[in-house]
């Protein structure tokens, strides 16, 4: 049975091509935002760290998130360390980890970020090779730096002004050196470029420098070791930074709860709760893949209809075909079973190729995605909920196909034939 509804469903394709098409189309799309909604939502979770509160410069929260957890947009400003000294402080009541960021910089196109050791703490950084940063100019690169740029130990680049890629801003005073790889982790520690904020402070002020020859105090400069912790920003209270990641030592209590609203309205800085913008954002993207997915299932809904019009159709053209089956022996069940053949194969044919293109998209979507924000996405991977939509797939051929094999097992053998 199945061998000749496959026949069947061959022989006059362009019977069936546009519900085929069009339920391919619909599949095609629900997956595709299934794999991109999922992933979207792991990189978003993953890069929360466990962070409570960003701190820094006035202007959009969301921004200021965006810029200093995920690393996908321009900083708000820097502050002052003298305004941020409270919070840096380690003796802070309320808070349990403050870890400074220093933006600026870029090397073709992954970020420099001037920070403290306490960042590994955040996103569970541990080194691969070589070891981590201790003198100004030394830096310790993600993973996925690493394998993108080609860096390895003892390599020397020049960093660029910005958060682009842009020869002509480059700082080439100054020879930044890799002396460490860290282990990939799947966030976004990968992709930066870790160093000490005063590498960050030495760059930035000698291109805003008189442009002298200042080779042998750089050189002492360069040598000199770092502490490298928060409690060392302290000392240079007239420096600026871009951020801190705070996390709180407790999460229900009510001071921590209201710091927030006390920093966005006693001081110069801006607080922003990282969960509530990540959620706000992706209320923002959810009406939108909203949108698509209503799109998504009125196509399958019409992929379902011209399904069920092109069997009823060709039932009406295969009467005397299905009365000379019930003549040599076809029970009215086969009769049934024979065109539920044809639409579940129909609709396995749409799963596949829907499916395939939605992986297709998603791999393509992934290369702009790398180039743009540094975040993989990928194609190449399967998600259970697939399978429920290929279970819903072959619910909607079934029910497409349930009139049109009634009308075929009630075939009239005697009217039919007597016609024919």
């Amino acid at each position: 049975m199945l061998k000749l509804a496959w026949k069947n469903t061959i022989y006059n394709p362009l019977n069936l091509l546009i519900g085929l098409i069009l339920f391919a189309l619909g599949i095609g799309l629900i997956s595709y935002l299934l794999l991109l909604n999922t992933q979207l939502k792991e990189k978003f979770e993953s890069n929360l760290a466990d962070i409570d509160l960003v701190i820094g410069a006035k202007g959009s929260p969301l921004q200021l998130i965006l810029c200093n957890m995920y690393h996908i947009d321009n900083p708000t400003g820097n502050i002052n360390i003298e305004d941020a000294k409270p919070f840096l402080n380690p003796k802070h009541p309320l808070i349990k980890l403050a870890v400074p960021l220093s933006l600026g910089d870029n090397y073709r196109g992954y970020r420099i970020v001037g920070t403290s050791y306490d960042i590994l703490k955040l996103y569970n950084g541990e080194v691969s090779h070589g070891r981590l940063y201790e003198k100004d100019l030394e830096v310790t690169i993600g993973k996925q730096v690493a394998d993108a740029t080609g860096l390895t130990i003892g390599s020397t680049f020049m960093s660029s002004h910005g958060m682009m890629e842009d020869d002509d801003l480059a700082h080439d005073h100054a020879n930044l050196k890799v002396v460490g790889i860290l282990k990939p982790t799947g966030n976004v520690i990968d992709q930066l470029i870790l160093t000490n904020t005063s590498t960050v402070w030495a760059v930035h002020d000698h291109e805003e420098g008189d442009h002298e020859d200042h080779s042998h105090e750089d050189h002492a400069h360069h040598d000199h070791d770092h502490d490298n912790s928060t409690a060392d920003l302290l000392n240079h209270p007239d420096k600026q930074i871009t951020s801190i990641l705070i996390q709180y030592k407790s999460k229900t209590n009510f001071q921590a709860l209201s710091l927030p609203r006390n920093i966005n309205e006693n001081t110069n800085l801006q607080a922003a709760s990282p969960a509530y913008q990540i959620n706000k954002l992706r209320d923002m993207i959810g009406i939108g893949t909203e949108g698509i997915r209503v799109i998504a299932f009125l196509i399958a809904f019409v992929s379902a209809i011209s399904i069920f019009i092109s069997l009823f159709r060709s039932m009406k053209e295969r009467k005397y075909e299905l009365a000379l089956m019930r003549v040599m022996g076809g029970s009215r069940t086969k009769l049934f079973m024979l065109v539920i053949f044809e639409g579940l194969i129909l609709t396995i044919i749409g799963w596949i190729l829907g499916t395939l293109l939605a992986h297709i998209g998603i791999e393509i979507t992934g290369k702009y995605l790398v180039e743009d924000f540094r975040y993989a996405f990928s194609g190449f991977r399967f998600l259970n909920e697939e399978w429920i939509i290929l279970g819903v797939s072959l619910l909607i051929g079934y029910v497409a196909s349930v009139i049109p094999a009634i009308q075929a097992s009630r075939t009239d053998i005697n009217k039919t034939l007597s016609k024919g």
